[in-house]
This record gives structure tokens, sequence and C-alpha cells, in this order.
């Protein structure tokens, strides 16, 4: 396999933000698109913080913004307004070569389709090798490295097969150690188990979340699949698109969960769904402000202190 090498980027992408600070941060994020005739908001003011180390989930309806969210972060798209954040570079102001150093160097990117992942008539290793050689790195340094990496994702027997030669679970394996092959910062996944039948799924799953776990990855997962959002300690919801709730496992294998509605910085919140509908809410609804909590009634009926 060749390829042409840029040399490796200097700081900012070399560098490493101070561990204690929350790795993304999106502040009134706003994504609109517009054509001649249509302006679509895909994003209205979404605000998101991640921890370095943290393996979320993101879940919503089709259309609540989460692939958009996953594009600014991994900077295939860029933002109207508002900011974004992730290892203490601002998505809004690179260049379009910071934003090539950065998809190569600061995140990691699985796509749903199996296909998308890989390039079809190179091998497993040479997939693999490939974003290492892009970056610069030294034919043994990365050949070392594609090599371990598709050890420990259990393909060590497969390095030479295409794609083609290896089923859906096992591209997705391989997807992964092309994903992390540059140390990223970040991983992010867009629906990486949607083409996996349910037992493959789990295994995918499991091994990102020893990733996760090995190696202190930040990981964001966009998914319709319970089973991921039942993985992980926190999902957070996405809905017309704004994040809406959260819930919170501190045991991801537990029953016990939390859930919590998101409130923005400037004070706007999102009742779920289900409360909306049981009590009829919309347009308006009556508030009263009590020592330690707030009541909330529809507009029609009066307050209850029952």
């Amino acid at each position: 396999m060749t390829a042409t090498a840029e040399p490796r980027p200097h700081a900012p992408f070399d560098r490493r933000s101070d561990g204690g600070e929350p790795v993304i941060v999106c502040d009134n994020l706003v994504r609109i698109y517009k054509t001649a005739e249509l302006e679509a908001v895909a994003l209205q003011g979404l605000d998101l913080v991640v921890d370095r180390g943290e393996m979320i989930a993101i879940v919503g309806a089709s259309g609540s913004g989460k692939s958009t969210l996953l594009n600014i972060l991994g900077g295939v798209d860029v933002p109207s307004a508002g900011e974004a954040r992730v290892d203490g570079l601002d998505l809004l102001r690179l260049s379009g070569r910071e934003r090539v150093r950065y998809r190569r160097r600061v995140v990691g990117f699985i796509w749903q389709q199996t296909a998308r992942n890989l390039l079809p008539y190179l091998s497993a290793l040479d997939n693999v090798e490939l974003p290492m050689a892009l970056d610069g790195r030294s034919a043994g340094d990365r050949r070392d490295r594609a090599v371990e990496l598709l050890e420990r994702v259990g393909l060590g027997d497969r390095l030479d097969h295409t794609p083609t030669r290896l089923s859906g679970g096992e591209q997705q394996r391989v997807a992964i150690a092309v994903a992390v092959a540059n140390e990223p910062r970040v991983l992010l996944a867009d629906e990486p188990t949607g083409e996996l039948d349910s037992a493959t799924a789990g295994e995918v799953i499991e091994l990102l979340r020893e990733i996760n776990a090995e190696r202190g990855l930040t990981m964001v997962i966009v998914t319709h699949d319970p089973l991921i959002a039942e993985r992980v300690t926190r999902t957070v919801a996405i809905r017309d698109g704004r994040t809406s709730s959260e819930v919170l496992r501190e045991d991801p294998f537990g029953a016990e969960a939390r859930e919590f509605a998101v409130l923005d910085r400037t004070g706007r919140l999102q009742l779920p769904r289900d409360y909306l509908e049981a009590l009829d809410l919309e347009h308006r609804v009556r508030l009263s402000l009590d020592p330690d909590h707030i009541k909330v009634w529809p507009d029609r009926e009066r307050p209850n202190d029952g």
C-alpha cells in the first residue's frame, strides 16, 4: 500500500487539553440549512457537555438533529452559530486545512454502513494502516500498530482478508481499529450496530465498552439500538434540535436509571413528550414556585395544592 504522507501537524493538534476540562462543549449550537426557497433548522440552541473518558449514547427520532450534531463534532459539517469545542479546538474557526487535520488527528469515526468504513480493495491490515500513512507515520510503525489493533479486536487471523471476505461484525471490528489507529481524543459512531444482528451487535458494543475502559477514550454514539442505550452510563435525548432529557445509570447493566430533563443556559426546559400528552399541555402552562420545586399545570385548570 502506498500513500502520500503529510507531515504530522504541530500545535494545537499535537497537544491535549487539560484532563480536568470537558472534552466536548456545545453551547447554544445552531445549524441551519438553506436552499433557494427553503430554510431548515436542524439544531436550534443545543447544549451538550461530555467529560473526558465518558461513553454516552445520543438518541432521538429521525430528524431530531442527532446526525447533524455528530457531523459537526466530526468536522464534516460547520455550525451556523453558537459554540462547539472538541479538546479545546473551536470548530467554528478551523480553516479547511485545519479541519482535515482535525478529522485525521482528533476524532475517529465509525459509520453505520459497514462498506463505508473500509476500502473494499484493501486488506484489513492495509485499511488500518491507511489513516496512519496519511498522517505521515513510518511504514514499520504503522504496520506494528495495525497488527496490534487487529489482534486487539479479535482479528489477528484475518489480517490479509479484504472486506468481502469478512462478516458484517468483523468489518465493524476492523472499522473500530481504523477509527482508533491515530489515537484520537474522541470516537464518534453513527448507528454502529444498525446493520448487525442482535448477537453480533452485543459483541461490538462490548468491544467498544472495553476500549473505552482500557484507553479512557471518549465515545459519542448515535443510536436507535436500545441495547447500546442501556450499556452506557449516560443517554442524551435530542428533540427538535435541542437536548431534551438525560438518563443516568451508575451501573450500565443494572435496572436502576434516573431520567432528568435538561435545563439550558437561558432557562428553557423540554418536558418529556409523554408528560405533555398525559396532561394535554400545549401553548402555555401555569407555574407555581414552592420552596424546593416548581409545579406545572395546564392553562385551563386552576392550581390544586393537593
